[in-house]
């Protein structure tokens, strides 16, 4: 994207492609001609896509996920030791994280396994770091379906469950290493089918566990730079133990800069506690996918709704247990469905009055009115009566396009 910057006034131009097959809005950022008007400008267009998404799945696989997802359970620990048990050693009834995280993956790949096109990555990747499991993804599990058929996708969403199920809940051959949050990240930014013009590009990160093993790091554990992850952070851990939310955070950054969103799930203690709220906050606002609300009840017991900027306190997807987790997904999934009759504007998008906003449909300009659109408070535009029919009456082969010009004075 590029941008001109000029002091006076800001003119945005939205555009969004809805197409009913997939119920789901998506947009790209190209920059556009200079428009016929006597003051300085900033201009962007925000151009149609493709009606299905490139969704990334990048899961956490690192040796904490094997740790239960309730460790204050009484049955998660031998009733003779007092030990915590780990992976295999865990009864039915005390679900590991991986094992939660498999059943509520199943659920969602299952049900909206056709919300898009679904590829897999895991990470730590094989490669060692200073002897340790602690690199990032280096290789992808399966790559993003090149087909759009409903069918195909939700066969090949089936064959990413199959995947996850078939890594064991188990110390042999189960999750294992650090959580090399930042360089992962940065791995699928590479990812030429990513980086599309046509479609929208998002990334699912899933993890449990604070960001690491950056061998990089600004800080050495024997400084109080250093938020150490682990008991120790000496020896082989004095960089890669630390906490790596900047490098993190940057990585998500960069991936926004390349028009891929970043959608964060933390899942399990460590993310909910301490520093976890802090580094994912800032990872999912970074990231462009951050929790939306109106009204507190919006964002669940325990969070708050920030009206002025319509986001939730905690702006990141947290689950404590497997129907936690699912829920989340499913959250997800109805954002992603969409409704083709709102076009979401960010809170600096806003215009002070529907006079500075012109709607068009297919280049057919629109005011404010009962039977067109209205403004809808911290959300975005609403398309209204038979202006909305229009566009639900839409189809891939015959979108409706819409574009939303608003100036902004500065």
């Amino acid at each position: 994207m590029s941008t001109r910057l000029h002091p006076s006034v800001a003119l945005t131009s939205l555009l969004v492609c809805a197409a009913l097959a997939a119920g789901c809005q998506t947009y790209d950022f190209e920059p556009v001609a200079p428009a016929a008007i006597s003051v300085p400008s900033v201009e962007k267009t925000i151009a149609a896509r493709g009606s299905t998404p490139n969704l990334m799945l990048l899961v956490d696989t690192s040796g904490s996920m094997l740790e239960p997802m309730n460790p204050a359970s009484s049955a998660c620990r031998s009733p003779t030791t007092g030990v915590l048990c780990r992976g295999e050693g865990c009864p039915a009834g005390c679900p590991t994280r991986w094992s939660a995280l498999q059943g509520a993956m199943d659920s969602f790949l299952g049900a909206s396994g056709a919300l898009a096109r679904m590829g897999l990555t895991l990470y730590p990747g094989k490669q060692l770091v200073q002897g340790e499991q602690c690199g990032g993804s280096d290789s992808l599990t399966l790559e993003l379906p090149a087909d759009d058929d409903p069918d195909a996708l939700r066969a090949h969403a089936l064959a990413i469950n199959a995947k996850l199920r078939g890594i064991p809940n188990s110390t042999r051959g189960g999750p294992t290493g650090g959580t090399p949050t930042g360089s992962s990240l940065q791995y699928v930014g590479t990812l030429p089918q990513l980086q599309t013009d046509e479609r929208g590009d998002f990334v699912l990160l899933l993890t449990d566990g604070l960001p690491n093993c950056n061998e990089n790091h600004e800080a050495s554990g024997a400084s109080l730079a250093c938020r150490c992850t682990l008991i120790d952070c000496s020896g082989t851990f004095e960089r890669m133990g630390c906490l790596d939310q900047n490098g993190s955070v940057s990585a998500v950054k960069a991936l926004r800069g390349r028009d891929i969103q970043t959608i964060v799930i933390g899942f399990g203690a460590e993310t909910a506690t301490g520093h976890g709220p802090a580094v994912l906050n800032a990872m999912a606002e970074a990231g462009g996918f951050a929790r939306k609300c109106q009204t507190d009840a919006d964002c669940g017991t325990g969070d708050a709704c920030d009206l002025a900027a319509g986001l939730c306190q905690r702006r990141y997807y947290q689950a404590a247990n497997q129907d936690e987790l699912a829920h989340a997904l499913r959250q997800i999934s109805e954002r992603f469905e969409g409704d083709p009759c709102l076009i979401e504007l960010a809170p600096d998008q806003f215009p002070p009055s529907p006079k500075l906003a012109r709607v068009l449909v297919n280049g057919e300009g629109f005011g404010a009115g009962d039977d067109t659109w209205r403004l809808k408070d911290k959300v975005g535009v609403e398309l209204l009566g038979s202006l909305c029919a229009r566009v639900q009456a839409s189809s891939p082969a015959h979108p409706a396009r819409v574009e939303v010009r608003i100036v902004i004075p500065r």
